[in-house]
């Protein structure tokens, strides 16, 4: 399968000083749903961003490497001419317009050149038939879950071809993640499209996703298909629970450093 997304090599620096990711490698092949796991502070949402373009406004750039979609490199490109080519992100906070009810923020969506508006939003409705409900209703005042089905909604809109997820599971009770889990799955089976998830809950996201990726201290540490992760002794103990109460790998051991783990 050819990548629709590589990243290869790829280091961020913050205010020219602080480097955040360094030498990060991963792809992502059409219609695959990827996971991208890893700790606070592991660099994971720092690549999200650097696909996106929205490094910017943290003051930071791509300094090596490159972030190839379609074959074509997006590095330190702004956020409009990358959401053009039908990458878009679902942010970690921030998610919605909450002075605007769902309908009014499902419009300021702008779709991807040639996506067809209705059809999208027809389609959004059906992945979270709870929106439907709540056309109304300012956003502000939805629930986090609701939120975060209007933000997936939204982004839908969009029409992307990559849709990027940061957390989807932060501050939800796990019955919701869970149900969200499956809409994307749900998603990608209908729209076709890749999704590259960030995030913390490795259980959740192993569960959807057809490979992985570990991030430690900015670096890949790990990489493979979901089911041999998940068999992974070092994923059972620090992100899986299975090696009894659960302690920081830093305070055990650091990961071991591969190329490339296969099983």
């Amino acid at each position: 399968m050819s990548a629709l997304l590589r990243i290869e090599k790829l280091e961020v620096v913050y205010a020219r000083a602080i480097t955040a990711i360094q030498g990060i490698t991963l792809e992502a092949g059409k219609g695959e749903i990827v996971a991208v796991l890893g700790t606070n502070g592991a660099g994971k949402s720092t690549t999200l961003r650097a696909v996106s373009g929205f490094l910017g406004l943290d003051d930071a750039r791509v300094t090596e490497g490159s972030i190839l979609f379609k074959g074509d490199n997006l590095a330190n490109r702004p956020p409009y001419l990358i959401t053009k080519l039908g990458i878009v992100l679902v942010p970690e906070r921030d998610k919605v317009f909450p002075n605007l009810s769902v309908v009014e923020n499902l419009a300021a969506s702008v779709p991807a050149r040639g996506a067809d508006r209705k059809r999208l939003e027809e389609m959004a409705f059906t992945f979270f038939p709870k929106l439907s409900e709540l056309r109304g209703r300012t956003a502000g005042l939805l629930s986090g879950g609701e939120r975060q089905m209007l933000a997936l909604a939204s982004a839908i809109v969009c029409g992307p071809e990559l849709l990027l997820v940061d957390e989807l599971s932060l501050g939800l009770a796990p019955v919701v993640v869970e149900d969200l889990a499956q809409r994307l799955v749900e998603i990608r089976g209908k729209l076709g499209i890749t999704i590259l998830l960030v995030e913390q809950n490795a259980a959740v996201a192993l569960s959807i996703a057809d490979r992985g990726y570990v991030l430690e201290n900015g670096r890949v540490v790990l990489d493979g298909d979901a089911a041999r992760l998940k068999n992974h002794p070092d994923i059972q103990e620090f992100y899986l629970g299975g090696a009894g109460e659960r302690r920081s790998y830093r305070d055990v051991k650091q990961y071991r450093r591969s190329r490339r783990w296969y099983g």
